[in-house]
């Protein structure tokens, strides 16, 4: 039977005890500097090789290299101060926690993920799939400050993905894919203005580009929404159709 598709994961994998904290969803790093560095590089080929074993033939580095799959891309980005903590609701107010505040126009001085997408590229001979935070998604998930809406934020964002995402193309990354749960949490302005945000980072991209829209981790204020939408999951009803 000819193969219909290839199989790959979501993009993170979890990350081993003697790298970083375990089953918590804001965990931290057990170790710094160079060999924090070194661990990293270590976590992401055991989880290359790992992949490959498994039979996957679209492999990543499994965000080994990122503590949170939002702020690890934000980390490095200009204009956003981690010192001015603000409560906010994540997700349409699904669980509130302490972020991150914009607070001047967000910039990008050089590349953020380069370094860790030429490892991957340098590990397998696989198709390779690099992911990267969606636009609308990183204005739900940090406090704005400066911008006049998380609209206007999300396009100056997709602008800096845009940037980041054809350098990452450039070397050899054959998919790049922008993690977009924030798309269920807000259907009708994900239609809005979502995915014109997105369109805007995955313009003149030279590789193949992919979507993924979950339903979040499964922590106890996910499971509880997920509860709540009863039997009837529509949301994908309304965003298949304008993605395409």
């Amino acid at each position: 039977m000819a193969k219909k598709f290839k199989a790959t994961t979501a993009g993170s994998l979890p990350k081993y005890e003697w790298l970083a904290e375990t089953e918590t969803l804001w965990p931290k790093w057990k170790v710094s500097g160079d060999e924090l560095w070194e661990k990293q590089k270590k976590s992401a080929v055991l989880w290359i090789e790992e992949q490959e074993k498994s039979g996957l033939e679209i492999i990543s580095e499994g965000e080994q290299f990122r503590i949170h799959f939002v702020h690890g891309f934000l980390e490095r980005i200009q204009g956003i101060d981690w010192n001015k903590k603000t409560k906010m609701g994540i997700r349409n107010d699904r669980y509130t926690v302490e972020v991150p505040t914009v607070v001047d126009v967000v910039s990008r001085a050089e590349s953020i993920h380069l370094k860790e997408a030429q490892i991957l590229r340098e590990h397998t001979k696989q198709l390779t799939k690099f992911t990267l935070p969606g636009p609308m998604t990183i204005t739900d998930t940090i406090a704005n400050d400066f911008y006049s809406s998380k609209q206007e934020m999300a396009m100056h964002f997709a602008q800096l993905l845009n940037a980041e995402a054809n350098e990452l193309s450039q070397t050899g990354i054959d998919i790049i894919q922008f993690d977009e749960p924030a798309f269920n949490s807000f259907t009708n302005e994900s239609v809005e203005w979502g995915i014109e945000a997105l369109e805007i980072a995955i313009k003149n991209l030279d590789c193949k580009t992919a979507v993924h829209i979950c339903y979040g981790y499964g922590i106890d204020e996910n499971l509880r929404w997920k509860d709540s939408l009863g039997n009837q999951w529509n949301e994908y009803k309304t965003l298949f159709p304008a993605l395409n």
